[in-house]
């Protein structure tokens, strides 16, 4: 399977902002329906300016998107922004895979080299 690399830096934005428990609270709440920021404050025990920077740093990352519903903002979640950190995951494990069956490869070869030198 062949997989599009991700650049590095949108990669780090995505897994920075899911780093957080809030965060990744924040973007479940999203997904089943757009949330306001101020119900979404109500949610947590901290200051709205606080989750206002939380819902910040999601949009940055791409995973929220905001819209302006008269007087409040909506925020929801962006669900190519989830595929994007799957495929980043999926990536990761294909590389670590691939390590894997070399390293078993190399080791296959190891142990054969050692019985034909014992059978002699």
């Amino acid at each position: 399977m062949v997989v599009d690399e991700l650049a590095d830096e949108p990669v780090d934005r995505l897994f920075h902002a899911l780093a957080d428990t809030t965060r990744r609270d924040i973007v479940r709440r999203c997904t089943r329906e757009a949330v306001s920021v101020s119900r979404l404050a109500q949610a947590y025990p901290m200051s709205f300016a606080a989750v206002q920077k939380h819902v910040a740093v999601l949009e940055r990352a791409g995973l929220v998107v905001k819209q302006r519903q008269g007087r409040e903002q909506l925020v929801r979640t962006d669900p190519a922004a989830l595929d994007r950190a799957r495929l980043a995951l999926d990536q990761l494990e294909m590389t670590w895979r691939a390590r894997v069956d070399r390293m078993s490869a190399l080791l296959g070869q190891a142990e054969e080299t050692l019985e034909r030198e014992q059978d002699r």
